[in-house]
């Protein structure tokens, strides 16, 4: 299928919003103590800012994974060394759980505790910590701050885009997180890339053929984890031809119409929400020996 896939890298679609963000970042990055860089567990690589660093500067950074209850752990735990190797400091959380931010607050301090101690021996009180909250759309943001926040502070929602502006949350009083829009960029580098960023929703559904996210989806569980795909979608392998496969889910999940027939859209739409809602678990798409 790849070969016949349009090319994904000349697609013009980059939303004003996103160029908007960013310029705001830049204006407030002097504020910002720390900044949360949050990227997808299952997508480690395709969900990663490639520009974030021309406008978060030189900033202290944590590398949050979330949703690490639905990643393939072995895999993108390979993806969490690679950063540390270069540098980062990278977070695991499962946003699911109550005390899943307690790591992140920790690891605040501790890296901000040498910049309070700068302060202090120049007779400046250390105001409160100031983080940024960025990264891709659907991405788990909102959830992050709502977590800190021990209520429902930011609408969340499984569309991309919902938050639209940057907007300051006090969380106590050693701590305000500066939430920002979901952010892309203009041209994706692989057709890998964009395929993964529509298999997990972080770029709207009308960006790509909806049929090419479906097969790409079914041939990665394919070829990574066919036992998924068989308990799933009662299916061994995807077929030369797709209807025939497209046949074969409809008929397992009852995608039909009147007459036995079988509702491709409907099957779209169920192998798109089993990404989207974590039906399907255990997943890594992005793999460290293709890209690195």
């Amino acid at each position: 299928m790849e070969n016949n896939r349009q090319n994904t890298t000349n697609i013009n679609w980059y939303p004003g919003h996103m160029a908007k963000t960013k310029r705001l970042i830049k204006e407030k990055i002097e504020f910002i103590d720390i900044v949360y860089e949050v990227i997808d567990a299952r997508i480690p690589y395709s969900s990663k800012i490639i520009d974030i660093d021309t406008y978060i500067k030189n900033k202290p950074r944590i590398l949050i994974f979330t949703k690490m209850d639905l990643c393939d752990y072995n895999e993108s735990k390979k993806w969490m060394d690679y950063y540390s190797k270069k540098g980062y400091t990278v977070l695991g959380v499962n946003l699911n759980q109550p005390n899943s931010v307690k790591p992140i607050l920790e690891k605040t301090i501790e890296i901000l505790k040498s910049e309070k101690l700068k302060r202090e021996q120049k007779g400046i009180q250390m105001k409160k910590a100031r983080a940024l909250v960025v990264g891709i759309p659907n991405v788990g943001k909102s959830t992050l701050i709502n977590r800190f926040v021990g209520k429902r502070a930011v609408t969340v929602g499984n569309k991309p885009g919902v938050t639209k502006n940057l907007d300051w949350i006090r969380i106590n009083d050693s701590l305000e997180l500066l939430d920002s829009p979901g952010i892309l960029w203009p041209k994706f580098e692989s057709s890998t890339v964009a395929f993964n960023l529509a298999s997990l929703t972080a770029i709207k559904g009308e960006i790509l053929p909806l049929d090419e996210v479906v097969i790409y989806i079914l041939e990665m569980l394919e070829k990574y984890y066919p036992e998924i795909l068989k308990q799933r979608y009662g299916i061994e392998k995807v077929q030369e031809d797709v209807v025939e496969t497209l046949e074969l889910i409809g008929k397992k999940r009852g995608c039909l119409i009147r007459g036995g027939e079988v509702d491709y859209d409907k099957v779209y739409a169920v192998v798109l929400n089993d990404m989207k809602d974590g039906s399907i678990k255990g997943i890594t798409f992005d793999r460290i020996e293709k890209n690195h």
